[in-house]
């Protein structure tokens, strides 16, 4: 899978489970920065 397939199914998962990026990072123990970045693509492997 590559980056753009993987951030774009981050995304949808998310918006399937109804949360906002917010949601996902406070569960994740997270920045809502880490998480638009892992959705657009920009994130550091």
């Amino acid at each position: 899978m590559n980056e753009l397939n993987l951030a774009t199914r981050i995304r949808q998962l998310r918006k399937k489970k109804g949360i906002t990026q917010e949601t996902m990072a406070a569960a994740l123990l997270v920045s809502p920065q880490a998480v638009s970045k892992w959705e657009s693509g920009t994130f550091c492997a």
